[in-house]
């Protein structure tokens, strides 16, 4: 069974994507971090490793998409409620992430978006129900 998920993202700016990331209500937790790296603390079974592109380099022979001309990955996270999602939105616009879709009601999930500064997308979602079969 899988314990944990930790997920890796190459950022341009490893402070600015760490004072992102806390701007959300998010820990950083330093025991895991350095000057090249940084693990932020989503819930207790999720975390985001932050890596400059340096970094990220030394786990892939791949390139490093240019999220401003593709998309490199789309990320998903359940809410507790609607204003959950609505407010980690909010707090992702004032801390300089951006949108590019509005909030949809399906009835028995809420959902809405963001983009943070290194252009990953991040969907947000509240399930008030399961949908009718």
């Amino acid at each position: 069974m899988i314990n944990q998920v930790f997920l890796t993202l190459p950022v341009a700016d490893l402070q600015r994507s760490i004072s992102f990331f806390k701007a959300l209500g998010f820990v950083h937790n330093p025991q895991f971090s350095d000057n090249t790296a940084a693990c932020i603390v989503i819930n207790d079974a999720m975390s985001v490793m932050l890596g400059t592109h340096a970094k990220f380099r030394e786990f892939t022979p791949k390139a490093i998409c240019d999220t401003n001309q593709a998309v490199e990955v789309l990320i998903s996270l359940s809410c507790e409620s609607r204003e959950q999602v609505d407010e980690l939105v909010a707090k992702a616009l004032a801390a300089g992430g951006s949108t590019y879709d509005k909030p949809e009601d399906f009835g028995f999930m809420y959902t809405h978006s963001f983009v943070d500064p290194d252009g990953h997308g991040w969907g947000l979602l509240h399930m008030a129900s399961q949908p009718a079969p």
